[in-house]
């Protein structure tokens, strides 16, 4: 009868030991699992990098646009609705594009950590992950303008690395299995001194060791690409360029230009400061020595211009003001340099134009394409296809070796870089990117203005301020007075009043009417020089209604109408901008003296 107790305390004993091994081993295997799942995340993430960096590697081969993070970016710009684009502009403005990578690469690293941790679960898993990714980078290499067979082995080539850099770490990974003949204790195998954990945890030196092999492997090969894709540069070629004197130079910079006013816009915005917007993630590298343009479509003869060739035609010198058409009130997507270039009307004129066209549809090598009205380009105005800026070479980021520039029109309608290709031809026949995009054929630049001081929310003390900025209007108005001589004359004027008409003042007139008027320069001084009053005039002045006699000798009466000022029958836009010698005044409608 003693032997029952004995039995039942052992049987509870047993019970005891049992149950809390059955603790520890469930306790030990979440947390083996969760152990498993970051190191699986680490794996997969790792892996990634190993195909970047081989991808990138061979990408120094075939070309740095065929590398699977730059051509799913490019894609994914050229797919992206407008206003995202809008958007991105706006709030990130040129470091748009490392926005897009590093939300690129974010989303790739959220992406490889997944298949890792399904990876360690399933090898197939993590495989099939991987070819959803070589099918995104396949996609997007075709996709790219001029894409080969050869632009989707940097992709390919980065994925099969990745498979193998994956199943290696996945296996030290993997819960190991009890050794045969491993010691057995109540709470499972013992691990002797040398043993690297107990079974069914992850094999932590030999995944350890594995994984610094793999982000070595990565480093080194993304590293090598890099060092390798330099030779795609021609920024020594762009060195050895000479431009020629202008043989028609810009004229010279009026004195009193500087204000000298700290924090305001100089007059000439620097290459390196002026604005860069366009769909591009690696620059387009354009060797001179290769590049031609060719001029096709509706023309009598197609041409074919060599660079070599394009130095040796007669260039023109002259003042620009390029502007983005996303520039918000007071951005900074406005710049003003000095252009060198052959004037684009008379490479059309070689070509010989035929009646009808209405469009020049121009090409450049990265597949932009951008619609310019062909009267722009025509009416006089010194549209350029340009190879200098600022007195040197095209910068390589806007458009080296040429580019055009067109005054007066918005960047997306005439500003193509990288230009290889101009087609003659009608807006009802071919658009353009933009314009494919819901934009405007026509997009006119608007009188337009910016205070640079004091800055936005600047704390200013009490007292005297001064308040500076910048203007621009680059219209057909601008051009008029070159035409007629009149730029030195109005620049060496000491304190004038000026009634400048806008764009659309400009627009209100035919177009023969205005061809025939910029044509008479006799005429033409007429007109413009009735826009000017001896003696700067405020607003206080021109609300008295006293009439003011012009240069031109006949008079204008200025007037205020309730809230608006007026001048004759036009009225005044925007006012009392104060230049180095003038008050300009802009206004809607020209003026026309009454002896016209």
């Amino acid at each position: 009868m003693k032997i029952a107790p004995i039995r039942f305390a052992g049987q509870l004993r047993m019970a005891a030991v049992i149950s809390k091994q059955d603790r520890h081993t469930e306790s030990r295997s979440v947390v083996s699992a969760l152990a498993g799942a970051a190191a699986g995340a680490l794996a997969g993430i790792l892996a990634a990098a190993v195909a970047l960096g081989v991808a990138e590697l061979a990408a120094a081969i075939t070309g740095p646009d065929s590398a699977p993070v730059i051509a799913v970016g490019q894609t994914a710009i050229n797919l992206t609705p407008v206003p995202v684009k809008d958007f991105a502009i706006t709030h990130f403005g040129s470091h748009d594009k490392q926005a897009l990578v590093a939300g690129i690469l974010v989303m790739l690293a959220g992406f490889a950590a997944l298949i890792g941790v399904l990876a360690v679960r399933r090898i197939g898993y993590g495989l099939a992950g991987l070819a959803v990714f070589a099918g995104l980078g396949v996609t997007a290499a075709i996709r790219l303008p001029g894409a080969g067979l050869l632009d989707v082995v940097p992709t390919l080539a980065g994925v099969t690395a990745a498979a193998a850099a994956l199943v290696t770490l996945v296996r030290s990974v993997r819960p190991r299995e009890p050794r045969a003949g491993q010691a057995l204790g109540a709470d499972g195998p013992i691990a002797g001194p040398q043993d690297p954990g107990p079974a069914g945890s992850p094999d932590r030196r030999r995944f350890l060791a594995g994984a610094a092999g793999v982000a070595a492997l990565a480093a080194a090969a993304g590293g090598l690409g890099d060092v390798l894709a330099r030779r795609f540069s021609i920024a020594s070629s762009r060195a050895q360029v000479r431009l020629p004197a202008a043989a028609v130079p810009a004229p010279g910079v009026p004195a009193g230009t500087d204000l000298r006013i700290p924090g305001l816009t100089p007059f000439f915005t620097s290459n390196a400061s002026f604005y860069r917007v366009d769909t591009d993630l690696v620059l387009p590298q354009v060797a001179p020595e290769t590049w031609t343009l060719r001029i096709d479509g509706m023309v009598s003869k197609e041409i074919e211009i060599s660079f070599a060739e394009l130095l040796k035609t007669p260039l023109t010198e002259t003042d620009i003001t390029l502007v983005c058409v996303s520039n918000q009130v007071g951005g900074p997507y406005a710049g003003n340099a000095r252009w060198l270039g052959a004037p684009l009307a008379v490479l059309l004129r070689r070509a010989g134009v035929r009646a009808g066209a209405d469009q020049v549809l121009s090409s450049a090598v990265d597949g932009m394409t951008i619609s310019t009205p062909l009267t722009a380009i025509m009416d006089g105005r010194d549209a350029l296809l340009a190879v200098g800026m600022n007195g040197q070479p095209l910068p390589i980021a806007h458009g080296f070796p040429a580019r055009m520039v067109v005054p007066g029109l918005y960047g997306y309608t005439s500003a193509t870089k990288w230009v290889t290709r101009l087609t003659v031809t009608t807006f009802a026949a071919q658009r353009a990117y933009w314009t494919q995009r819901g934009y405007a054929a026509a997009a006119p630049i608007h009188t337009e203005s910016r205070i640079d001081v004091p800055k936005p929310l600047a704390q200013v003390a009490a007292g005297r301020v001064t308040v500076a900025g910048v203007a621009w209007a680059p219209a057909t108005g601008i051009a008029a007075v070159v035409k007629a001589g009149l730029v030195d004359t109005l620049n060496s004027a000491s304190g004038i009043t000026v009634f400048a008409p806008d764009n659309a003042a400009f627009a209100k007139i035919p177009a023969a009417t205005l061809n025939q008027v910029l044509a008479d320069k006799a005429e033409l001084t007429k007109i413009l020089t009735y826009h000017v009053v001896a003696g700067r005039y405020t607003p206080s002045q021109l609300a008295a209604g006293t009439p003011l006699k012009t240069l031109e000798g006949a008079t204008v009466t200025p007037a205020l109408m309730g809230s608006t000022y007026e001048v004759n029958s036009a009225d005044v836009v925007c006012g009392n901008v104060q230049t180095a010698n003038a008050t300009v005044y802009i206004i809607n409608t020209v003026l026309m003296p009454p002896s016209s």
